[in-house]
């Protein structure tokens, strides 16, 4: 679990900064469906590597959570943190993968009237829909799972753990326009990655047995 956990960590941080750098991502994805397609076309294979890193970095939470999940103590919290994690690194996955495998298509299709269309909905559905609100909403209640599920974890970490949680969740508040839920969602998922980190390094090998 350990070594899983800080590479698809490191994974998805390092894609993350790759996208920024060549895509502008994710400030890009506020711009209209056109500009969008363009600026993808004009770096398609830089763009959709970069875009399948983040998508193994996203479901390396897959083996992560059911590797964790085994280490814990039985009880509802951690079954529930098994269920969340797979679920979170499988949505976050299937939105992750329009890019690659969906979008280069629509950037050089012929009626780029109706690749705008289709792209807008696949955006709003597999984008905003599967792969950031409900990503969120389980990425943020598998560690939430996980905290509840350790035995006497120290107080800076369940504090770091709950917090970016909770950050993280308001990412579903970003569609609404919310002030400041984008920055709060950016600062949530760098302090997880921080306190993921620290999971796998703390409890990679094994979780003390509860007195």
């Amino acid at each position: 679990m350990r070594w899983t956990l800080i590479a698809g960590v490191l994974a998805a941080n390092l894609a993350f900064i790759g996208l920024g750098a060549v895509f502008g991502y994710p400030g890009v994805l506020a711009e209209p469906p056109a500009r969008i397609l363009a600026a993808f076309a004009a770096d398609q294979a830089a763009i959709s590597a970069w875009f399948l890193l983040l998508t193994l970095g996203a479901s390396a939470l897959v083996p992560a959570a059911v590797l964790l999940g085994r280490r814990l103590p039985p009880g509802p919290a951690a079954t529930l943190s098994v269920h969340a994690g797979v679920l979170a690194g499988l949505v976050q996955a299937l939105g992750l993968l329009r890019w690659p495998f969906a979008v280069p298509a629509l950037a050089h299709a012929a009626d780029q009237g109706s690749a705008e269309t289709v792209f807008a909905a696949l955006h709003g559905y597999l984008g905003t829909g599967i792969g950031e609100t409900l990503g969120y909403l389980l990425t943020a209640a598998w560690t939430l799972l996980v905290l509840a599920a350790l035995p006497r974890p120290p107080r800076w970490f369940t504090v770091l753990g709950a917090a970016s949680a909770l950050a993280v969740a308001a990412g579903v508040l970003v569609p609404l326009g919310l002030r400041g839920a984008d920055l709060a969602n950016f600062a949530g998922y760098l302090a997880w990655s921080a306190w993921a980190i620290c999971l796998a390094i703390r409890y990679g090998r094994r979780v003390p047995t509860p007195a």
